[in-house]
């Protein structure tokens, strides 16, 4: 036996096969748009259709691992709750089995000329519509051509005697079938991968079917790895989900393992009545697998998630990234009170700014990384703020308004753009800090005092415009005007003193830097406050 040939044949398969896999589901993502995460975020509003949602979105993207990660993010970010993403989670688990399903299907004859059609699409076609079907096209070819790689690196060890022992240890235990599928799809981190290659060994008569089907039990355990990789250092609640995928697929695993010899037979029966092949059986036994362990434990999601929540204690540190208080009803009803719940709505959105300014100073003086994770979400929250109040006030606009109204409403827009431009400008000022980490900058005692005493006058500048916003007091509105003239003020003084501290070799070049780019973002922090009180001001001439 020529171990070189087959284990480089064999490894040079599965690297194609995981391109590939991902290379198509790049394409599927591509084609289907920047929808994917929408549709996870509006249309799960309860466990039943979390489920559909996951299947339809595993199945357009072709990864369960991506959908899981996906939604991961949406409960971090506290778009989604424990229980719809548990709801997800189990769709994500029926849709990836669609794989197994097209590797089922013998068209390995046709893999090189859909692989040739789809480098046509990909090369000579501009249009990214086009160059989306070539990449479809080339991946799923892919597939196909590096599954046929690895049998043919697998045919071999029909007539190696340990490996045959070891997979009909297997069915004598079941328990080694799931531990191997498990610590195979963790190294690959590809649940479809492994049944790939399990379809494989079980076509070229490698493996019996009663040692297989453990081995496909362990394959999806194996695949939970993404989401808890995902999970490590999010929020308490994205680790509960993670934990709810891991718990779904091990009681998955216990209840069959209790059945092996019943869930056998039923393959066995199936596959005679529908003339399955080899590839085809373990593709069935897959689909049934995850379908049926949906079925038994979507009523219990309730339970999944109380036990995941004493499972991974702590407080939930989400963002409720949805609006609170745009009511649609209202705007033909009574456009002035749905003004006034625009207006709460961008006031809700500056307090976000607000914590994200503050979790930036505390990264700065702290180096510790959770203020960068929190300040993301905030981001992430003011942008999906931006999106949607902007759409609410654009359908406002549609509506009758008294002239006071009109006025309001124009400036909510300006406000929005303001306070959009905060949260950017907070990103800078994380960015700035983690290079200082990475680059090991230090600052000087008096630079610190200093950067402190600005980031402390630029946080009562915002908050002071953000309270005259939602009070639409005039004298709020001029205290943020002489603050703004005070920031002004120490940037000046802090240049000339940073200047002095270069000169003097108190402070190094990279420092320096640093310190001049946040208090330049800082200043500009305050000038967008100002323009918040500027449309106070306007309102009441």
């Amino acid at each position: 036996m020529d171990w070189q040939t087959m284990i480089f044949q064999f490894l040079g398969g599965l690297g194609l096969f995981l391109f590939a896999i991902k290379f198509m589901g790049d394409g599927l993502q591509k084609a289907a748009g920047d929808r994917l995460r929408e549709i996870l975020d509006r249309f799960t509003t309860n466990p039943l259709m979390g489920v559909l949602v996951g299947i339809l979105v595993t199945i357009l993207i072709q990864s369960s691992s991506g959908t899981t990660v996906i939604t991961v993010g949406l409960v971090s970010a506290g778009f989604m709750n424990l229980r719809q993403a548990i709801g997800v989670i189990m769709g994500a688990n029926i849709g990836t089995t669609v794989t197994a399903f097209i590797i089922g299907f013998d068209v390995g004859t046709y893999a090189y000329p859909i692989m040739a059609l789809g480098a046509v699409l990909l090369f000579f076609f501009k249009k990214n519509s086009i160059q989306n079907i070539g990449q479809i096209l080339f991946g799923f070819a892919g597939l196909f051509i590096g599954l046929e790689m690895m049998g043919s690196g697998m045919k071999p060890l029909r007539e190696f005697e340990p490996f045959i022992d070891l997979t009909v240890s297997f069915s004598e235990f079941p328990i080694l079938g799931v531990v191997a599928g498990t610590i195979f799809t963790v190294i690959v981190q590809s649940s479809s991968a492994t049944v790939g290659i399990l379809q494989g060994l079980y076509g070229e008569g490698l493996i019996p079917l009663g040692g297989a089907l453990p081995v496909l039990f362990g394959d999806n355990i194996g695949t939970t790895i993404t989401a808890v990789l995902a999970a490590l250092g999010a929020t308490v609640v994205a680790r509960r989900a993670a934990a709810a995928h891991v718990l779904f697929n091990v009681i998955g695993t216990v209840i069959f393992l209790l059945i092996l010899p019943l869930f056998t037979n039923y393959v066995e029966w199936i596959s005679g009545v529908l003339d399955l092949d080899e590839k085809m059986q373990i593709a069935f036994a897959h689909g049934t697998f995850n379908v049926i362990n949906t079925l038994i434990q979507l009523p219990f999601v309730a339970v999944i998630a109380y036990i995941v929540t004493k499972i991974v204690p702590g407080e939930d540190a989400t963002i409720e990234y949805g609006p609170k208080y745009l009511d649609r009803s209202l705007i033909e009803t009574s456009p002035s009170i749905a003004l006034g719940q625009a207006k709460a709505e961008v006031v809700r959105m500056g307090d976000f700014a607000i914590r994200g300014l503050q979790e930036s100073q505390d990264f700065l003086f702290t180096k510790d990384s959770k203020h960068v994770h929190i300040m993301e979400q905030l981001e992430e929250a003011i942008n999906n703020l931006d999106r949607v109040t902007t759409d609410y006030l654009v359908e406002l606009s549609k509506e009758s308004l008294s002239g006071a109204d009109s006025k309001v409403h124009h400036n909510l827009f300006q406000n929005i753009r303001d306070i959009e431009r905060i949260g950017d400008h907070v990103e800078n000022l994380v960015e700035l800090t983690q290079f200082s980490v990475s680059n090991r900058v230090k600052f000087s005692e008096d630079a610190e005092n200093e950067l402190k005493e600005m980031f402390n006058l630029v946080l009562d500048t915002v908050s002071l415009s953000l309270l005259a916003l939602d009070k639409q007091s005039k004298d709020l509105a001029r205290q943020v005007f002489e603050n703004e003239n005070k920031i002004d003020e120490l940037e000046r003084i802090f240049r000339k003193r940073h200047i002095h501290r270069l000169n003097n070799a108190e402070c190094s070049g990279s420092a320096g830097i640093v310190f001049a780019d946040i208090i330049s973002n800082l200043e500009r922090v305050g000038d967008h406050a100002v323009n918040i009180a500027e449309t106070i001001l306007e309102e009441h001439i």
